[in-house]
Parts: C-alpha cells; sequence; structure tokens
C-alpha cells in the first residue's frame, strides 16, 4: 500500500487542502514506529481539551480502535480499519446514524483519523489467493501513530495543571480555615485590633470565587488570602507580645512582694475581695453591670456547663459566652455585628439565653442577628428577654435598682 499517494473522499464530500496535509503528516511515519493503542486513546482523553475533541467523537474512535485487532498501532499490521457504519453504531452504544456520520467527519476534521474510500465508497480490505491482507479502504489510524507523543504530552499538561489546580484549591482551604479560627480565638480573647473588618475582608475575598475558578484565578485568591493573613498575624503577634510584657511585669511584682522572708501573709490565700481589688481597673468588662451575675446565671443556669472552672466573675461569664457561640454555629461575623451593636456584656446574656432555649431556636446564628438589627434600631433590650427566661425557669425574681 502506498500511503503518499493523496486518497480523495468519495461522492460529494469535498477535498481540501487541510486534508492533504494531515494525509502527508500521516504518511511520514518513523520506520519501526509502534504505539498502545488504548494509551494513546487514554492519553487523548486526558489532553481533549488541548487537542481540541468532544466526547462523542472520543466515543466513536474508541468504537473503531476496537476493530483494530492488535494491541500495538504499527504500520506494520496495517492502521486501516473497515467497519460499516451499522457496526460502528453498535458498538459507539446504539448512536444514530446522522450522529455518527457528524462526529466522523470531526475525527477527520481533527486529524484524528483519514478517509480511505474505496471506488465505490464501501469499507472492505482485499486479500490475496493465499490469504494474506492486502489493500484496505475504511479509516486509517496512522495519525494516531504519528501524534502519540503529542497526545501524550497534551495528557502530561492537563495532569500537571490539575495537580497544580488541586494544590491551590489545598492552600485556600487551609487558609480559609487558619483565618476563620485565628478571627474568633482573637475575638474570643478580646485581642486589640480592628477582627470586624478583617473577617469582611476575608469574606469578600472568599465569596469571589468563581464556580470553576482556573489556576489563574485560584493564585490571586491565595494572594489576598495570604494578605489578609500576614495582617492577622501582626495584630497576634502585638497583642502576644503584650501579654507577655504584661505577665513578665506581674511576675516581678510577685517575686519583689515575696522577697520579705517575714512577711507570714503569703502562706495565706488572698481573699477574693482582695484580688479583685488587685486587677487591672482598665478593663472594660470589670466595671459595675446592669444585671447581677447571680440573676443572669439563676435564668440561664446552662452555661455553666460549658465553664471549665466554673463562673465566678462577669470575666468568666463572657468568656464562656464566647466560647459557646462556636458551639451554637454562631459565626464570628454575626458575633463582631451584636457585640458592635449591644456590648459585651448584653451578648453575652443573650448568648447564654439562646443556649437556654437552643432545643426550640432553629438557627442561633441567625436569630442573633435579627436581635442585633432590632437593637440597633431600638425595638429591643436585654431585660425583657432575662425575664422570660427566669419566668420560663420557674424563677420570680424582683429587679432592684
Amino acid at each position: 500500500m502506498d500511503t503518499h499517494i493523496a486518497a480523495t473522499p468519495f461522492g460529494r464530500r469535498p477535498m481540501s487542502l487541510a486534508m492533504l496535509a494531515v494525509q502527508q503528516e500521516a504518511a511520514a511515519i518513523p520506520e519501526g514506529a509502534t504505539a498502545g493503542k488504548w494509551q494513546v486513546y487514554r492519553d487523548l482523553c486526558e489532553g481533549k481539551t488541548i487537542i481540541g475533541v468532544g466526547d462523542r467523537a472520543l466515543a466513536i474512535l474508541a468504537a473503531l480502535l476496537s476493530f483494530y485487532p492488535h494491541e500495538e498501532l504499527s504500520e506494520e499490521h496495517g492502521l486501516v480499519v473497515f467497519p460499516s457504519n451499522r457496526q460502528l453504531a453498535l458498538r459507539a452504544h446504539g448512536m444514530s446514524e446522522v450522529t455518527l456520520r457528524r462526529h466522523l467527519a470531526a475525527l477527520v476534521d481533527g486529524g484524528l483519523i483519514v478517509r480511505r474510500d474505496s471506488p465505490n465508497g464501501k469499507r472492505y480490505a482485499r486479500r490475496s489467493r493465499e490469504g494474506e491482507p492486502g489493500e484496505a479502504f475504511g479509516f486509517s489510524l496512522a495519525p494516531l501513530l504519528v501524534r502519540a507523543g503529542e497526545f501524550g504530552a497534551a495528557a502530561e499538561q492537563v495532569r500537571a495543571e490539575a495537580q497544580a489546580l488541586k494544590l491551590m484549591r489545598e492552600r485556600i482551604t487551609l487558609h480559609r480555615r487558619d483565618i476563620s479560627k485565628l478571627i474568633e480565638a482573637a475575638m474570643g480573647e478580646q485581642a486589640v485590633g480592628d477582627w470586624t473588618s478583617l473577617w469582611q475582608r476575608f469574606r469578600a475575598v472568599v465569596e469571589a470565587i468563581p464556580r470553576r475558578a482556573s489556576l489563574a484565578d485560584m493564585e490571586l485568591v491565595v494572594s489576598d488570602l495570604e494578605q489578609v493573613r500576614a495582617d492577622i498575624d501582626k495584630l497576634l503577634e502585638m497583642h502576644m507580645n503584650t501579654e507577655f510584657m504584661n505577665g513578665n511585669d506581674q511576675q516581678n511584682e510577685r517575686q519583689q512582694s515575696n522577697s520579705n522572708t517575714n512577711a507570714y501573709s503569703e502562706f495565706e490565700p488572698a481573699s477574693k475581695k482582695d484580688r479583685v481589688e488587685t486587677e487591672p481597673a482598665s478593663q472594660p468588662f470589670d466595671l459595675p453591670k446592669a444585671y447581677p451575675l447571680g440573676l443572669v446565671l439563676r435564668a440561664c443556669p446552662d452555661i455553666r456547663d460549658y465553664a471549665v472552672d466554673g463562673i465566678d466573675s462577669w470575666r468568666d461569664f463572657m468568656a464562656t459566652a464566647a466560647q459557646v457561640r462556636g458551639y451554637l454555629g454562631i459565626s464570628p461575623s454575626a458575633y463582631a455585628d451584636a457585640l458592635e451593636v449591644m456590648g459585651q456584656e448584653s451578648t453575652a446574656i443573650v448568648i447564654a439565653c439562646i443556649l437556654q432555649r437552643s432545643q426550640h431556636i432553629h438557627s442561633a446564628g441567625g436569630y442573633l442577628r435579627a436581635l442585633t438589627e432590632k437593637a440597633g434600631s431600638g425595638n429591643f433590650s436585654v431585660g425583657p428577654m432575662l425575664m422570660a427566661a427566669l419566668k420560663t425557669g420557674g424563677a420570680e425574681v424582683a429587679m432592684t435598682a
């Protein structure tokens, strides 16, 4: 068979210079070249976006390859398959003949197969008198053998891009988790910083991620998240340094006070009153509260179960409420909005009340947002909610001025 002679299509199908170029390329098969037919097909399936071939056309190509009797594509064994349209349709899961013809044409136009039409347009192979295969008319798979390296490179490129995209997604996931939990911890510890703005920046970046993001899109998202993370790290580092310095100052004071060996008071634990007087007065949650802590705890006793060392002060109460916020599924943004509108004490009381009625509240976060909006417009105060919690618990307590 002389593969260097251009084969023109049968009937009304036109000939084009592009088809001639594909035939010439397919004719330039290196001597002894072979390629596994299914490996070539797998590479083509993986690199289809680069090669420019559709799924239905690939299904037809798989059917054509199934008619090739050998596992290795080789010029020695011949590269022409000649199934009828009916046989092809059956192996393509019953595809209609119109669809079959359309996708066969797509394979030809894409330079993946070459038509070798017989004089009458039928597909067949001649055999010699000795039974040896002769000239065949049908579809030549020679382009697959010639372009096997191209298909392998395309598949490798797609795999590399998919791996890079996977790594970017993992980095985004880690950044999202770290940023969310760090802001939550910072707000729970009352660290100095505009955590609400940082949370809003973080959410703006996350919500802008496209549904089908490319690698370039992911790289921009990672860059934005790294900026947010860097700002968080700076604030947390400042906070930790401040805490460390305060701890050293307090330790030095204790060492100086304990250096007097004649002081017998060091063996006697300080009274609760003394401890309160020695605490810094700059902490806002040490100021007198509008509601007695005992009253709040009687109205909302369940919050005690979440306190590691018990609740003996407003400091303990508000720290426990900040922890309970996470258990209730209240987002840091909803918590930050409540703190801004209602203040730390009132927000802690509201969270305790929500916890007390958690079995009757479908969404604690949505409920807190609704109360925050009402409080912002002056339509909500903590007192009635606290009294309702007391009545529900069966305890009637009179408020004193």
